[in-house]
């Protein structure tokens, strides 16, 4: 017969065996095997994701969310620096596991990918400070130059905004410039070369306080969308285990608290979401 005090041993013993990483056991064997993730970023989009100038370390929203999420799951993140043009390929060839990388989760992205949504962002205009009574309204940017990464969804949306807002209604459209990435738009702005700029609505803060006095934010976000982590359609254990640990993150506080710390409360979301719809 099991004694009082034995009972509560085996109590004990059972209560030390259940903590684990929640979800772990729902990780795909490979990535249990291999006791890691390998997650394509491209750390050039402050504060989602970039180099500390000082040390050279990953610092960002998109790092924080991403390792706290792999010591949900009992696993280790091996950052994959990988130009954005060849992330969803890098998916396909098995060189990552997962996008994790300020990408928006857009319907023509989901033929190959899947995507668990975590913030909501949006395009946004903006230019120098010593403009800012040229473009108090979006609308001023009517036949401007506006510069904005060609390797996001901006260009298209804001082609789509101008034609509602300043085509429409008899103006110029607006001349969309693509550049090289947010940096390059930044550079033209500041050459001259552009009137404006677009960014994602997540970044201008930061962008603001970093530098002081040099832009101006113009208007409210034009677009509304989500940012999310991609997997490969071939890959929903991995992607499933990733939605049980963001849900995880989110009812524990952790993920409140690392967006309150990038200032970025505004973009949470208040459940999980995959392909823009949501987890029940």
């Amino acid at each position: 017969m099991m004694t009082l005090k034995s009972a509560l041993l085996v109590a004990v013993g059972l209560a030390c065996a259940t903590v684990v990483p929640a979800a772990a056991q729902d990780v795909p064997a490979r990535i249990k095997s291999a006791g890691k993730v390998i997650v394509a970023n491209q750390p050039n989009y402050p504060p989602m994701e970039y180099k500390d100038p000082a040390t050279n370390t990953l610092k960002g929203l998109d790092i924080d969310l991403s390792l706290a999420l792999a010591k949900q799951l009992g696993v280790t993140v091996e950052w994959a620096d990988i130009g954005f043009e060849q992330m969803i390929s890098s998916l396909t060839t098995g060189r990552a596991d997962l996008i994790h990388s300020g990408m928006s989760d857009l319907p023509k992205r989901r033929d190959s990918l899947d995507f668990v949504d975590y913030m909501k962002s949006g395009a946004q205009f903006y230019t120098l400070a010593d403009r800012k009574d040229e473009f108090k309204l979006p609308t001023n940017f009517c036949g401007k130059k506006v510069a904005m990464s060609r390797r996001t969804s901006f260009p298209d949306e804001t082609a789509k905004w101008s034609k509602e807002n300043c085509e429409a209604q008899g103006k110029p459209a607006v001349q969309v410039v693509g550049s090289e990435g947010s940096a390059d738009a930044r550079t033209q702005l500041k050459q001259g070369r552009v009137d404006g700029a677009v960014q994602g609505s997540e970044t201008l803060p930061y962008l603001v306080g970093l530098e002081k006095d040099s832009y101006v934010i113009v208007g409210k976000p034009f677009t509304s969308l989500y940012q999310g982590i991609a997997f490969a359609k071939t890959e929903p254990g991995l992607r499933d285990a990733y939605v049980a640990a963001l849900k995880t993150l989110m009812a524990s506080g952790e993920y409140k608290k690392i967006f309150d710390s990038w200032g970025l409360a505004d973009a949470m979301l208040d459940t999980v979401l995959v392909n823009s719809e949501p987890v029940k």
